[in-house]
């Protein structure tokens, strides 16, 4: 209830903002309301937003439950996709359903090696994961670029993006959410966004290893005389952190757009660290999260036609003010443990 309430509280200071630009804060909610979920046009394209946003949440939680914080999601997810779409490419011999399994396992691989690199630096360098993971993100767009420029390029089009993989690589033959929202990017790895994170919440709840990640992150001094190797809890997290971003190639790639496009992703990754914080990096929270957080990025995209002062741009300041909101609560509750103390 109280992230509820700081979501409004973000949502209405964000609102409040656009009078200072001339504009009038209801009729600017009522665009963001019917850009989002004014048709069933619309509604496709907020949950095309909201799969990528789920996996991403999900990469960025799973490091917060182990006491780091993985900014790397944006580059995790670059190399899944662009792994994917290189086996589709490369190799359109494969038959299906094979082809989709190999290609999705290929880029799962690089997504999770991406962010074992990371994990490894962090508890055997003792490097930050916050610097590593940065850096990481630039290399992996500069891999990403040459190899779609160089190696697999598109002879059809002067876009920045791979050719198309084979059709046995893609599932939309067999994809009812795909039916139900034509012509909009949303496919059945919705569903499957939402099941990894049931399974995720089972994982950091009801199992060995979960419990083992939280409590490092909790307390990694209290875990250590516990028996419970930091160094390899961390790898494992950022290796998992690593796999759950690369998931967005399940949906990007096999799921609708065929190919690897430079700029295909709005900072996905970096949307999922305001999904977790909201939903206190709890994965069920999480799939409320996405859904808000993707509501909101539709929603700002007809800004610039219905509003004169207002871009969609605004979607970014909603989302600050929103995890302020969200922080705030966290704040009240130490002011109101420290007045109880005194």
């Amino acid at each position: 209830m109280k992230r509820v309430f700081g979501f409004l509280l973000g949502l209405t200071l964000a609102l409040l903002l656009t009078l200072f630009a001339g504009e009038n804060p209801w009729n600017v909610f009522m665009i963001l309301v019917r850009s989002a979920f004014g048709s069933m046009y619309d509604l496709g394209l907020t949950l095309s937003y909201t799969t990528p946003l789920i996996f991403c949440g999900l990469s960025v939680a799973i490091g917060f439950h182990a006491g780091l914080f993985n900014i790397g999601a944006e580059g995790q997810l670059t190399m899944a996709v662009v792994t994917t779409a290189a086996i589709g490419v490369l190799f359109p011999q494969i038959p299906f359903p094979l082809a989709p399994a190999i290609a999705l396992l290929a880029g799962l691989v690089a997504a999770g090696l991406w962010g074992w690199i990371a994990g490894w630096l962090r508890a055997v360098r003792g490097s930050h994961e916050v610097i590593i993971t940065i850096m990481m993100n630039f290399i992996a767009a500069g891999l990403a670029s040459w190899f779609t420029l160089k190696i697999i390029p598109n002879p059809e089009s002067q876009n920045p993006e791979t050719a198309m993989v084979a059709p046995q690589y893609m599932f939309k033959d067999f994809d009812l959410i795909a039916r139900l929202f034509p012509d909009t990017p949303a496919n059945a790895s919705l569903g499957f966004a939402i099941v990894l994170a049931v399974l995720m919440w089972i994982f950091l709840w009801k199992t060995t290893w979960g419990f083992e990640l939280r409590a490092v992150g909790s307390n990694p001094e209290a875990a250590h005389r516990a028996g419970i190797s930091e160094k390899k809890v961390r790898i494992l997290a950022m290796t998992l952190a690593g796999v759950m971003a690369g998931f967005v190639a399940l949906s990007e790639v096999l799921g609708s757009a065929g190919q690897y496009r430079m700029g295909f992703s709005p900072d996905y990754g970096f949307i999922g660290i305001a999904v977790a914080l909201l939903a206190s990096n709890n994965p069920l929270g999480i799939i409320i999260a996405a859904f808000l957080m993707g509501a909101l990025h539709k929603g700002a995209s007809d800004l610039d036609l219905e509003t004169t002062t207002i871009t969609r741009d605004f979607s970014r300041i909603i989302q600050a003010l929103v995890i302020l909101g969200v922080v705030a609560q966290g704040y009240w509750e130490w002011i109101k443990i420290k007045r109880r103390k005194g």
